[in-house]
């Protein structure tokens, strides 16, 4: 029997608070993968419009919103905050906003399960207002540091009014309705930081400035001017930028179209290089500069994808891409990439195992810092699987042999990213690689398993 959101297409899906028991997952090696697919839409941007749609006055449409876990959560903190947010079909939704300056205080916490991103931007939004909120999660999100984010609010006037051990959740801030105007230079090359020191500047009175030494991901900028806020970027040294934001803009309401996100679409692609035969296409991805270090990375590998009618898309670039199986191989890949694929580097480490020579991928502390900690959790996965492999300092080296044994049940640690990279894995290893729960991949593509199997993979 169908279930009630089956039957009803425009019932809004619910995000759940917490996991039942584990859902173990098997990907065994396939056949050929052959077809077409759409990625999921990009969770990041599906963050974004959410929050902007609740900072305009009037109505903002949204086509290709990701209905995961994680956006939902954020859909449920702009619901509290006083928006009027509705699902109106698969990935259509509006949202009929509160304005700049006009939140309402929530009447309870603001629960974001898994999801790091909402609860940071959204902390900036809470802290550019005069109310008080209590923002928590799962027991993966309670244990990530939220210290970086808090120390630049405070300069602008934010109080914290409490917080678990090393600036933790469960996290109480009281906002303001004068934040200060700061110039804040950025410790880290961090979206999330960077986006919530400039949402809380949209309601200051004066201009807020965001100083980064390395360029990171610029989809609030992009959406901020998309929307109607007066904010510049222009370069700062070698390799960073220098952002600057107006404050009390006039945000307007804007449709916004989601593009396929390129850290989804990573999961197809690897799949289709490994696995011997296949021919996948790859539709709409983004292909926004600092988002595409993986697509990079893999073309100098000896990847055989062709990107095919490039078009602009919700005011962000996209592309189809057209994947083939190919023999890879080593590379080096600098430090200064992590930024544009920070996320796709265990994945990344798959295809690694499956290539031929040695890859050395450099600089990945941030890793350590995600939803677990994913340098030592890829590393534990890879010599499960026979993959020789070592970790030196912040650097990990892959040395492929251009095959994989596999047999490995592989801990995720309710980390999403994890369990679909181990799963690709198993689908091109000689001995089936299993992963001990896959309930967070909902979190960001819940159409994963069925997506996969479409194209000829053996998951169950």
């Amino acid at each position: 029997m169908a279930s009630q959101n089956e039957q009803n297409g425009s019932q809004t899906p619910t995000s759940h608070g917490s996991h039942g028991p584990a859902a173990p997952m098997t990907a065994r090696r396939s056949g050929p993968l052959r077809g077409a697919l759409k990625p999921p839409g990009d969770k990041s941007i599906s963050h974004r419009a959410l929050i902007f749609g609740l900072l305009c006055i009037g109505e903002t449409p949204i086509e290709g919103l990701l209905e995961g876990d994680d956006v939902l959560r954020t859909a449920d903190a702009c619901r509290a905050l006083g928006a009027h947010v509705e699902r109106l079909g698969e990935g259509r939704w509006r949202v009929e906003g509160a304005g700049l300056g006009s939140l309402i205080q929530p009447a309870g916490a603001l629960d974001f399960g898994n999801a790091g991103t909402g609860t940071r931007l959204m902390m900036g939004v809470v802290g550019g207002h005069a109310i008080t909120a209590t923002f928590d999660g799962d027991a993966s999100l309670r244990k990530r540091p939220m210290r970086r984010i808090l120390d630049p609010l405070v300069l602008m006037g934010v109080e914290v009014l409490s917080e678990a051990e090393g600036g933790r959740c469960p996290i109480v801030i009281k906002g303001t309705a004068e934040p200060a105007p700061i110039e804040y230079r950025s410790p880290v090359a961090s979206a999330q930081l960077k986006s919530a020191i400039l949402l809380a500047g949209l309601n200051s009175p004066g201009r807020t400035t965001v100083i980064e030494s390395e360029a990171s991901r610029d989809h609030t900028e992009k959406m901020l001017a998309y929307f109607g806020a007066k904010i510049a970027s222009v370069p700062e040294g070698e390799h960073g930028r220098r952002i600057t934001l107006e404050g009390r803009p006039e945000l307007k309401p804007r449709a916004v179209i989601v593009p396929a996100d390129p850290s989804s679409a990573a999961f197809p692609l690897v799949a289709a290089l490994i696995v011997p035969g296949s021919e996948v296409t790859i539709e709409g991805m983004m292909m926004n500069p600092l988002r595409i270090g993986l697509l990079t990375t893999l073309l100098e590998m000896g990847a055989d994808i062709e990107i095919a009618h490039p078009r602009i898309e919700g005011g962000e670039d996209v592309a189809d891409l057209k994947v083939r199986h190919s023999k890879l191989h080593g590379v080096d890949v600098p430090a200064d990439r992590a930024p544009s694929m920070i996320d796709e580097y265990p994945v990344l480490a798959v295809a690694a195992a499956f290539a031929t020579g040695q890859t050395r991928m450099r600089g990945l502390a941030e890793l350590r810092v995600k939803e677990s900690d994913r340098l030592a959790a890829v590393a534990a996965g890879l010599a499960g699987a026979g993959v020789d492999h070592a970790i030196e300092g912040d650097d990990l080296i892959v040395r492929g042999t251009g095959k994989v044994a596999g047999g490995a049940t592989v801990a995720t640690h309710l980390d999403h990213r994890i369990a679909m990279s181990f799963l690709v894995m198993g689908l091109a290893s000689e001995a089936p690689v299993t992963i001990d729960d896959a309930a967070m991949i909902a979190t960001s593509f819940p159409t994963f398993r069925p997506a996969l199997e479409r194209l000829g993979a053996s998951i169950g």
